[in-house]
């Protein structure tokens, strides 16, 4: 049965162009179009739509307020759509914060190549997107509120050296699992190495609202740079990030190399470089995320020793990561969301005692 999709986007060519891009996939039904959320919301209570593309900045009623409004009181699955800019990677960060499934960015009009690369992965987004489990959105306010400063890491905690190593991977909804990872992470606690996939304008922000809500300090990994405790790691925009070994330490080894399972970064990667540079002394996890990158990476991080969890299906936004994972026998176990960050400090520390 196709997906039930509709278009609001307050501009009359993009909604054309996503209609017919959409339209396209034999999956697919586009049941309508809307110019603003006022006609959206009545569209939506006719047509009964699967799926929502949702602009982020629309007139009347902008795109944040009307999807707070449509998570609380009918809480269905939304792809934002959104402008590759400072402001754009802003407003959509709250976007999947307020229970947005997933994103894409504008298409670049006029580009015909452009545009049927577009069309495939705003296509699967929308398909994972009517697998997602939606939640009804409480205390909206408290998500968006200004962030209070964090205290700092105490210095000698920052450079003390250690031998353990963390790897996570996620993509949709990834970036709300990630933060609520990183917000229960001691200020010491042994260096993360992250990946999700996130546009390359994106990473920047999306670093950037983690190192506010997160005790330990996270930033994007520069090429070379050592991994130190207390830190958090993700690849800057369209980059691979590997872990290699210098000596007795690892260091971040950032590239521009093709794109793996159709991304850079990927969670394959990132993986097996961990399995090879790390072995028994990391642990591995898959967060929520569409499609299967990260999955034989985790295995190969099990084969070497490591121990590897998923986040379990009942809270993850979309189970393709995890389940692909949990398939593959990859996971030696499968936890919810909120007893993840405990579980992996506990594995850490067990190993650490070994």
């Amino acid at each position: 049965m196709a997906v039930r999709v509709l278009v609001v986007d307050d501009s009359a060519v993009v909604r054309q162009v996503l209609t017919e891009l959409l339209a396209a996939d034999p999956e697919i039904e586009v049941v309508g179009t809307a110019a603003d959320p006022y006609l959206a919301r009545e569209k939506i209570r006719r047509l009964n739509p699967d799926v929502i593309t949702l602009d982020v900045e629309m007139p009347r009623m902008d795109g944040l307020a009307f999807l707070e409004n449509l998570m609380r009181l009918r809480p269905m699955p939304v792809v934002m759509v959104s402008s590759l800019t400072e402001r754009g990677a802003d407003v959509t960060l709250q976007a999947l914060a307020l229970g947005a499934v997933d994103f894409v960015t504008k298409p670049k009009l006029g580009v015909a190549q452009g545009l049927e690369e577009y069309a495939s992965q705003i296509a699967a987004k929308v398909k994972g997107a009517a697998k997602a489990r939606v939640q009804a959105l409480v205390r909206p306010a408290q998500r968006l509120e200004p962030e209070s400063p964090r205290p700092a890491a105490p210095m000698t905690a920052r450079f003390r050296t250690t031998d353990r190593l963390i790897a996570i991977g996620a993509s949709a909804g990834g970036t709300e699992a990630i933060r609520a990872v990183l917000e229960q992470m001691p200020p010491d606690a042994p260096a993360i190495v992250l990946t999700q996939h996130i546009p390359g304008g994106f990473s920047r922000a999306f670093v950037e609202r983690l190192d506010r809500h997160s005790p330990m300090l996270v930033r994007e990994a520069s090429d070379g740079e050592l991994v130190l405790p207390g830190h958090a790691y993700l690849p800057p925009g369209d980059r691979h990030l590997r872990v290699i070994r210098d000596g007795a330490r690892w260091r971040c080894r950032v590239d521009g190399g093709p794109p793996v399972n159709r991304h850079r970064p990927a969670v394959d990667v990132l993986f097996r470089s961990v399995a090879q540079n790390a072995g028994p002394n990391a642990v591995g996890a898959i967060l929520t995320g569409m499609g299967d990158d990260g999955a034989r990476g985790l295995l190969e991080m099990r084969e070497a020793g490591a121990p590897t969890l998923v986040q379990d299906e009942a809270t993850s936004v979309v189970w393709g990561m995890p389940g692909a994972a949990v398939k593959l026998g990859a996971a030696e176990e499968i936890l919810p969301l909120d007893r993840i960050p405990a579980r992996l400090l506990e594995l850490a520390g067990i190993h650490a005692r070994a």
